[in-house]
């Protein structure tokens, strides 16, 4: 097969010397030497706008990302074409440590403890179990459900909140606008793992945040456009709200003149919850493209009418 290697951001020598490697009868391209007609499957990470529409003999567009919005965001992107998500281990295992770091930061103060010590003031806090808190998840995909039982294991209640519905042993369900309203009234602290769409859009906002019980946490590792910014910080002022745990932003690199690099009460991390990584992601890549090649299915399809 022809593959195209299609990105603004990841370089292509990190990537086309191991998808040589485990795809040898293949023969990969990159934008400055490809024949539009000729390519099979391309793989994209951030392309320029409009390219992959100029792919008249495209058989699989497959991200190395697990996000797919801005390719849907593209009005030329093939809707005919299957679009497939990079689901592989070594992104779950990173986003479930990065979730897990946070929540534990958050359950053990240390977000407390760090403005003590600036302000060189000794203050210790109550204790608390893990089975005194009840962590509630937006999603309950891949990357949800593995930070679920994740949570279960070091013995936190935890609830999930996902658009259809979903059970998941020892995790609480709750689905569609009532459930959600539900979830949120019994949760602690909130992790956002959602796919970004119209309906998910500003989830994270003054009416969700108001529902949740006071002193907690969220942490947002899905999309920027989840957190309504000023309503955040409004919670966080009010102290109904104890600390945000903030990974993507709507502008990214995270502007200068943001009031989040200032608040006491947020920490930033610069979109890095789960960095693709080639030497895991690629075994998948290569099982996709092989899969694709003997007409089997190939998994994480996105319904284009979904949204992800």
């Amino acid at each position: 097969m022809n593959i195209l290697f299609l990105s603004q951001i990841e370089p292509a020598e990190r990537w086309i010397p191991g998808l040589q490697q485990a795809l040898p009868a293949d023969r990969f391209h990159t934008i400055e030497n490809y024949d539009p007609a000729a390519i099979d499957v391309a793989l994209v990470a951030r392309p320029k706008a409009g390219i992959v529409g100029t792919l008249s003999g495209l058989k699989l567009v497959q991200s190395m990302f697990m996000g797919v919005d801005p390719l849907l965001a593209d009005p030329t992107f093939p809707r005919q074409v299957p679009l497939a998500r990079l689901i592989d281990t070594g992104m779950v295992n990173a986003m479930g440590e990065t979730a897990i770091a946070h929540i534990l930061d958050w359950h053990r103060h240390h977000y407390a403890y760090r403005r003590d010590k600036l302000a060189r003031r000794w203050n210790r806090l109550g204790q608390h179990l893990p089975s005194d808190r009840n962590i509630g998840i937006l999603g309950l995909g891949e990357l949800g459900t593995s930070v679920a039982q994740r949570l279960l294991a070091l013995g936190f209640r935890v609830s999930g909140w996902s658009r259809r519905p979903r059970e998941l042993p020892g995790v609480q369900g709750f689905h569609g606008e009532d459930g959600l309203d539900a979830m949120l009234a019994q949760s602690d602290a909130l992790i956002c793992l959602l796919p970004l769409t119209a309906q998910t859009r500003g989830i994270l906002n003054a009416r969700s945040l108001a529902r949740m019980k006071p002193g907690g946490c969220i942490v947002n590792l899905a999309r920027g456009a989840h957190a309504v910014v000023p309503d955040v910080l409004a919670a966080l002022d009010s102290g109904q709200l104890a600390h945000a745990y903030l990974d993507v932003f709507e502008v990214e690199p995270l502007p200068q003149d943001s009031p989040l690099w200032a608040h006491p009460g947020v920490t930033i991390t610069p979109h890095a919850a789960a960095i693709t990584e080639p030497r895991t992601a690629i075994r998948r890549i290569a099982a996709n493209i092989e899969l694709l090649r003997a007409g089997r299915p190939v998994p994480n399809l996105v319904d284009f009418g979904a949204g992800y």
